[in-house]
C-alpha cells in the first residue's frame, strides 16, 4: 500500500531534496517519526524478530538518561541525554520512575548531544550543550525528551525551556538560544518541527502558552504567537507538523483545548478546532487524504479528522469524523494507505478507515505504550514501555507477525535507516538488522 503523506510545496520540495541527497541510495531518519514526520520508512528487508542478542548488530550503553529518539543522517546517529551533575558516582540517574505521577526533585543536569557511527556504534563525539539546576519532572519524562533534527550539515537539539542549539556534524556549536521562557509542567517534552527557514516549537507551559518560529541560521525568534485564552490546564507537549494546503504551508500545532493551524511565514492563526477540557496533549498529528488527524489529550482523548482548508473556528464545519474509542493519550497515530492505526496507552491497537472513521478491527497487543508506531515494508511496528515490540501486517484484518522483548523500559520511538531498526531503552541503544 502507498502511504498517504504530506505533499510539500515546490519550494520546500526543492530545498528538502537538496538537503537529503546523498551519494548512496540510503534513507535517512532526520527527525521525530522519520523523513515526513509521520512514521513512514521506505526500507525493506527489515527484521521482524529480535531479542537482547538475536539480530543485534550492536548495542551501546548510553550515559545518563533521556527519552529522545535517535535520528540518523548519512551514517551518523544523533541523540541527546541528561547526566546528573552531582550525586551519582556512576553518572547514571537512578530509575525510580513509575508509569504515572511526578518524579522527585532531580539533581542539576548536564545536557549532552551524542554522535555515533550508525553502522558500528562507535562514539564519535559527546558535546555538552547546556546545564540547568534542580527541577521537577513527570515520572514518564526525562530532562532530554525532545528528539533532535538533522540535515546534511547540521543537527538541531532542543531541551525545552533550558535551551535550543544548532551544531554541525563534527560537534561544533554554531548557536545556542534560551529565549523561549515559560514554566514547564512536568518538564519538557515536544520536539521541534523543521521547515526550510525555521524550527517550529510548541511552548505550552503552566503559566503561558505560545508557538514560536526560530530562525535556522541565527537562532533568533522570527515570530511567536500566543495561544487563544481558555480555562483549565494550559500545559501540553505535542510536536507540530508542517503540511501544504492549497499551495501554502501550514504549521499544525496541537495545544490544550485546541488544535490550531498557523501560517508558517507569519505565525498568523489560520484555523482552529476546539476540544474543551483537553490538555497535556502529546501525540504528533498526521496528514493524509486531505485530512489532519489530531488527538485531544487528557482526560478523555478524542481523535479528530479535520479538513484543513477552513478559516477561523471550524469546529462545527470542518471535522469530517471523530472517535473516542481506544484513542491514545501519548502515542501518535499512523496513516497507511486508506487506514489509520493507533494504540492506546494501555495497549489496545485499532485500525479504522481513514476517510470515514469506520472501524476495521481492535485488538489488545499488551503492555503500556508511549512510543509512536511506524510503518515499513508492509508492516506496523508497535513498541511498549516494557520494551516489547509487536509487529503486525498492515491491513484491514489483524495479523500478528512477531513479538520481541528487550526486557528494559523504553519510552523512545523507533528510528529506521540503512536496513536497520534503532531502539533506545533506559540504558542501551540497539541496532537491529536482519540476519547475521
Amino acid at each position: 500500500m502507498t502511504p498517504a503523506i504530506w505533499r510539500p510545496t515546490a519550494t520546500f520540495l526543492t530545498l528538502y531534496l537538496a538537503a537529503v541527497a546523498t551519494p548512496v541510495a540510503a534513507e535517512n531518519w532526520p527527525e521525530f517519526r522519520g523523513p515526513t514526520g509521520q512514521g513512514h520508512s521506505s526500507a525493506d528487508n527489515l527484521p521482524t524478530e529480535w531479542s537482547q542478542t538475536q539480530n543485534v548488530s550492536w548495542k551501546k550503553t548510553i550515559p545518563g538518561k533521556g527519552w529522545s529518539s535517535p535520528v540518523v543522517y548519512d551514517g551518523r546517529l544523533f541523540l541527546t541525554t541528561a547526566v546528573p551533575n552531582a550525586g551519582n558516582d556512576d553518572g547514571q540517574e537512578k530509575d525510580s520512575e513509575q508509569n504515572s505521577g511526578v518524579g522527585s526533585d532531580a539533581a542539576p543536569q548536564v545536557l549532552h548531544v551524542l554522535c555515533l557511527d550508525a553502522k558500528s556504534g562507535e562514539l564519535l563525539w559527546d558535546r555538552e550543550v547546556f546545564r540547568h539546576g534542580d527541577s521537577r519532572i513527570h515520572g514518564k519524562n526525562s530532562h532530554a525528551s525532545p528528539t533532535p533534527i538533522c540535515d546534511r550539515d547540521q543537527v538541531y537539539v532542543h531541551f525545552g525551556t533550558h535551551g535550543t542549539a544548532r551544531l554541525d556534524h563534527a560537534g561544533k556549536i554554531v548557536w545556542k538560544m534560551q529565549d523561549l521562557v515559560y514554566k514547564p509542567q512536568h518538564g519538557n517534552g515536544g520536539s521541534p518541527a523543521l521547515g526550510p527557514e525555521a524550527l517550529y516549537i510548541n511552548c505550552d507551559g503552566a503559566d503561558r502558552q505560545f508557538i514560536a518560529a526560530v530562525d535556522r541560521e541565527t537562532g533568533k525568534v522570527r515570530w511567536r504567537t500566543i495561544r487563544p485564552t481558555h480555562t483549565g490546564n494550559g500545559f501540553s507537549f505535542s510536536t507540530p507538523l508542517l503540511v501544504e494546503v492549497n499551495g501554502s504551508t501550514q504549521v499544525i500545532s496541537p495545544a490544550s483545548n485546541f488544535v490550531l493551524s498557523y501560517d508558517a511565514t507569519s505565525g498568523r492563526e489560520i484555523w482552529r478546532v476546539e476540544y474543551p477540557g483537553g490538555y497535556s496533549v502529546v501525540p504528533r498529528p498526521v496528514y493524509g487524504h486531505g485530512l489532519v488527524y489530531a488527538c485531544s489529550g487528557f482526560n478523555k482523548p478524542s481523535l479528530y479528522a479535520i479538513r484543513p482548508d477552513g478559516k477561523g473556528d471550524v469546529t462545527k464545519t470542518h471535522v469530517a469524523w471523530q472517535t473516542t474509542r481506544g484513542v491514545p493519550h501519548t502515542p501518535a497515530p499512523l496513516v497507511v494507505g486508506d487506514e489509520i492505526y493507533f494504540v492506546s496507552d494501555k495497549g489496545v491497537a485499532s485500525c479504522l478507515d481513514a476517510k470515514s472513521g469506520d472501524s476495521h478491527w481492535r485488538e489488545r497487543v499488551g503492555g503500556n505504550h508511549s512510543a509512536a508506531p511506524i510503518y515499513a515494508d508492509g508492516r506496523i511496528y508497535f513498541l511498549s514501555e516494557e520494551g516489547e515490540a509487536t509487529v503486525i501486517a498492515a491491513g484491514t484484518e489483524f495479523a500478528q507477525i512477531a513479538k520481541n522483548a528487550l526486557e528494559e523500559r523504553t519510552l523512545a520511538s523507533y528510528a529506521v535507516a540503512d536496513g536497520a531498526v534503532f531502539i533506545r531503552t533506559l540504558t542501551q541503544l540497539y541496532r537491529i538488522t536482519k540476519g547475521p
